[in-house]
């Protein structure tokens, strides 16, 4: 959605600026041209004004308070699914400036348990058409940037922590989770393919959440086991569905500048392959 940041910027500024010229300079110049006769505005300009002011609350609203994201993938189930249509809260993590990212205004940061959007630092070239991983030697001549992808998971580790996944139980700082099985997944629509995982919930701090465990159709070869010791500045993040998400067990700790909001709120759910749109979805708190 880089695309849309960078055109609702521009077009913002386009129009604001063009309303400003006429204001500050060009009306009065038309008008003092035109004697008594009624001048019509021009139509870029009368255009401009009119969108202007639209275009700048859709921005500030946009950039500062909440932000909408779609779920294209089932790497959260089971709480969030595919075709879930999320806000995200820009805010909790401090204001951030459109397209960079940069953080101007600190206001917070995540807590253990928090689902997090974010951009992907794990592809940071393309080569032939694949993209590739951090690392990778083939990066290393490669002067353009890969389009930046937004990815969502669910904060584990802080910075200073030490992480442990081994057996499907995750330990913190030596201390492991409990867990508690709550029995068979049956999933929907384009998540149908989970049915039968293990549905389980993991205690994570005082963000108690369900996650899926399945043995026979993980998404990688390795089940992504280790032990990170997360640095400052930096956070460990997994996906919910457990053996079908790529997240930090494979690419490593997310950098605090990638972060882009909290997610709040699920206020639509459309999947083709489950129906279109399902109703009960909408208002689903996300914890």
């Amino acid at each position: 959605m880089r695309w849309f940041e960078i055109a609702l910027v521009s077009l913002t500024l386009i129009t604001g600026l063009v309303w400003l010229v006429d204001k500050l300079w060009l009306r009065s110049r038309r008008e003092a041209g035109a004697g008594l006769i009624e001048t019509k505005e021009p139509v870029l300009v009368d255009y401009s004004r009119a969108f202007f002011p639209v275009l700048l609350v859709v921005l500030l609203l946009r950039s500062f308070v909440a932000e909408p994201f779609r779920i294209p993938t089932g790497s959260m189930m089971p709480t969030l699914l595919v075709g879930d249509f999320i806000l995200v809260n820009k805010f909790s993590y401090g204001l951030r400036l459109p397209i960079n990212n940069r953080k101007v205004v600190a206001l917070g940061e995540p807590q253990r348990g928090d689902v997090a959007v974010f951009r992907f630092p794990g592809y940071p070239c393309e080569v032939g058409g694949q993209l590739l991983r951090s690392g990778d030697r083939a990066c290393a001549n490669v002067q353009h940037e890969v389009p930046v992808q937004d990815w969502i998971k669910r904060v584990i580790g802080l910075p200073g922590d030490t992480v442990a996944y081994y057996d499907e139980v995750l330990s913190i700082n030596g201390q492991p989770l409990q867990y508690r099985f709550d029995g068979i997944y049956q999933g929907t629509g384009s998540g149908a393919d989970m049915t039968g995982a293990r549905l389980v919930t993991e205690f994570l701090a005082d963000r108690p959440h369900q996650i899926l465990e399945r043995d026979d159709h993980p998404m990688f070869p390795t089940p992504g086991e280790g032990e990170w010791v997360v640095p400052e500045g930096h956070y460990l993040v997994m996906g919910d569905n457990r053996d079908n998400s790529e997240d930090g067990r494979f690419w490593g700790v997310l950098p605090e500048e990638n972060l882009r909001g909290k997610a709040i709120v699920v206020w639509m759910n459309f999947d083709r392959r489950g129906g279109g749109i399902d109703f009960s979805r909408i208002g689903t708190g996300i914890r």
